[in-house]
């Protein structure tokens, strides 16, 4: 009906475009071959493809989000050169768990997961929470974060992981320099392939054919200043993004939740200790004499980081002195350690704030990572979130560049990852109050305190003079603390009994601070943006997240996650084929390589299916885009396939677990009968739940839709 009711509204111009387009009438489907010539443009030529001296894509921040998006760029065949105000990248830890969603895009770095497990810690080493009165004292509860399911690689193809962040940036820029790229300072031209260190981004103006970018660097004592033409300008210099205050860009969400100062230190002879006595991820621990959070990195190593609440102005920066910070830590592990040596200290500020926009400038500047969205720490989403908007970005900056799409193309990127953003902000936000149960359990309402501090800062406390105000500040701490001694915090005591039992309910419920969200990590999907929707078959409300784990559901529909499934390859795939398979055995997520910019439809062995991915491969000619078909056989139909196959479609079986195991259109809650439209980002442009009525026609729609020729009709 939605074709005729095209050819009705249309019917002029569609004869018109007949005696104009007299080769269209040879086609096969000449009036379906007419209507995409019609309403399709070609967008114009991009300028940096014709100007050697615009670069195509400038990044601006050297963190792992800015890292990434250049391997993924560069891998696309887009040109882009990196820009870093620090002359030197940082050995600050700070993030290190990485989630199943961004390993899985890591897989497709050169096997970039893969040496993340293998240099991590153990997983039994960091797998726990503990909770304690000191890390040599009694053990108030702890929470294993993984369960058996985790490691069965049924939902994913890899597992999350415990990495720091320096130690991930080693090896993404290990993974630059096997792409040529090289690391430069100093007065020289920015060209394709270079991070330049040691430059600040100070300007920038947008005219109709570049971006004119004014940045500083040193040399010889000076301050110098260099332009760079670019066609896109890319922020990912984090949580204090210049490139989003130039654009004038503002955070929109609850700032300044907590103050804390971050304290990275080794100490081999604490690691030895806790893999002997309680090998954990992260320790919170509560007595008389102070509370922190211990983070261990790497117990073999001895690596850690303790972060610990920072009250300005009443506490300055400068207190928290080397040797302050090594007695802070004896209090923590119970006794003095002979071997700590304390290696940075650095203070930070927790917000849960999203931009308001995440591109401008008709799309010109982008933004990603913490330059788009600050989250609180809890559940570790500041840097995966990053990481997955350099994924959705990649793909369509490269559509752009390389003159395939419009450039309104990239107005599906805020489409797409905004409400994610602020899911996560929501969730993030949800896990840190989670962690707050605990202290609140013992007698330590965070809360209290901060109201305390508030008071003192803006209310009355504020006209007494500073000293004053510390004394009471630490007056009300000690007060606190005193909670935790054992005359209180122990079964004897009425008090200390209660508090107890609620606190192994919290434990005993999932109501203290997770580490993994697989329903929102695997199961997020773009509702709107570079897809053909169709209708939903979920409701909002099963989305909304809860703070607390949920298992992962595959879901089909446009906007999801491929679903995971082992496959195995039943033939070698011919030269002519858009793409080889290496492995025998592989995800069906690697049926998009990343490699290049390449969609892939899955169908069954079926003739209408045929039919389509017969008309879909015609029809994407014009678009200038690889497309792949994945063709999914039945287990007892796979020895026949040999002499059904078309030579270059990727032709697969299904690797079950068991016999019993459900199968791949089952999976996906659909009849073998349909067909699902992969992005290259993995995610799900379209599907068809049965045969396709008009399949040229259909095709050439949905990737005018997907690739922002047309809206969505």
């Amino acid at each position: 009906m939605k074709f005729l009711r095209f050819l009705n509204q249309n019917l002029n111009q569609v004869i018109q475009s007949i005696s104009i387009h007299n080769e269209a009438r040879r086609s096969t489907y000449g009036l379906i071959f007419l209507y995409k010539r019609h309403v399709s443009t070609v967008p114009r030529r991009s300028l940096c493809k014709e100007d050697d001296s615009i670069l195509p894509v400038l990044i601006v921040g050297a963190g792992p989000v800015g890292l990434v998006l250049s391997i993924l760029l560069t891998k696309l065949g887009v040109g882009c050169a990196i820009l870093e105000k620090s002359k030197a990248f940082s050995s600050h830890p700070q993030a290190h768990f990485i989630n199943n969603r961004t390993m899985e895009v890591f897989r497709k770095l050169d096997g970039l997961a893969e040496e993340i497990q293998k240099f991590q810690p153990p997983v039994d080493l960091w797998r726990k929470f503990i909770y304690c009165t000191s890390l040599s004292g009694s053990v108030l509860g702890s929470v294993d974060h993984m369960q058996p399911q985790d490691f069965e690689q049924i939902v994913s193809p890899v597992t999350v992981a415990h990495f720091s962040q320096y130690k991930l940036i080693k090896l993404l820029l290990k993974k630059l320099e096997n792409l040529d790229f090289k690391i430069h300072e100093g007065d020289r031209v920015v060209r394709d392939k270079e991070i330049m260190m040691g430059h600040e981004c100070l300007s920038f103006s947008v005219t109709d054919d570049c971006i004119d970018v004014t940045c500083s660097f040193h040399k010889k004592g000076q301050t110098l200043k260099k332009d760079i033409r670019c066609g896109f300008l890319v922020g990912t210099d984090g949580a204090g993004s210049l490139v989003r205050k130039l654009a004038g860009i503002e955070m929109q969400g609850e700032n300044d939740m907590q103050k804390l100062v971050s304290v990275h230190f080794i100490s081999k002879g604490l690691g030895r200790y806790l893999l002997k006595e309680k090998p954990g991820m992260l320790f919170f621990i509560f007595n008389t004499e102070a509370i922190g959070v211990l983070v261990a990195h790497d117990l073999q190593q001895g690596e850690f980081v303790l972060q610990v609440p920072y009250y300005p102005p009443q506490q300055n920066l400068d207190d928290f002195t080397p040797k302050r910070c090594e007695d802070l830590i004896f209090k923590l592990v119970g006794h003095e350690l002979e071997d700590v040596a304390v290696i940075d200290i650095k203070p930070w500020v927790m917000h849960a704030e999203v931009a308001e926009k995440f591109s401008s400038f008709n799309n010109r500047i982008l933004l990603a990572g913490d330059a788009a969205h600050r989250f609180p720490p809890a559940g570790g989403f500041g840097m995966n979130t990053g990481i997955q908007d350099a994924h959705n970005l990649a793909w369509k900056l490269a559509a752009v560049v390389n003159s395939i799409a419009p450039t309104r193309l990239l107005n599906t990127y805020e489409t797409e990852r905004k409400p994610i953003a602020l899911s996560n902000t929501a969730l993030s936000v949800q896990n840190f109050k989670a962690a707050m149960e605990v202290p609140a359990a013992l007698g330590l309402d965070p809360t209290i305190a901060n109201s305390v501090h508030r008071v003192i800062n803006d209310g009355l406390g504020s006209i007494l003079p500073s000293r004053v105000q510390r004394v009471i500040l630490d007056g009300i701490f000690s007060i606190g603390l005193s909670q935790l001694s054992k005359t209180i915090l122990n079964e004897k005591n009425p008090l200390g009994l209660s508090r107890l039992a609620q606190l192994k309910r919290i434990f005993e419920e999932g109501k203290s601070l997770q580490l993994q969200f697989p329903a929102e990590d695997l199961g997020f999907r773009y509702k709107e943006g570079a897809l053909v929707s169709g209708r939903s078959l979920t409701h909002d409300a099963d989305n909304v997240p809860t703070g607390r784990r949920r298992d992962y559901v595959p879901s089909s529909e446009p906007g999801s996650r491929l679903p995971h499934m082992k496959l195995r390859s039943l033939s070698s795939v011919s030269n002519k084929s858009p793409a080889i398979i290496l492995k025998d055995v592989f995800s069906t997520l690697d049926v998009v390589l990343g490699d290049k910019l390449e969609f892939a439809l899955i169908i069954a062995p079926i003739e209408s299916s045929y039919n389509l991915a017969h008309a879909m491969v015609k029809v994407v000619e014009k678009y200038k885009i690889c497309v792949k078909v994945c063709v999914i056989w039945p287990n007892n139909r796979a020895n026949d396939s040999a002499r059904c196959y078309e030579e270059t479609y990727l032709n697969v079986v299904e690797v079950k677990k068991s016999p019993t195991s459900s199968s791949w259109w089952d999976l996906c809650g659909m009849s073998d009968k349909g067909a699902i439209l992969v992005r290259p980002d993995e995610h799900i442009a379209w599907r068809a739940r049965s045969e396709v009525r008009y399949p040229s026609y259909e095709m050439d729609r949905v990737f005018s839709v997907v690739l922002g020729h047309t809206k969505e009709i």
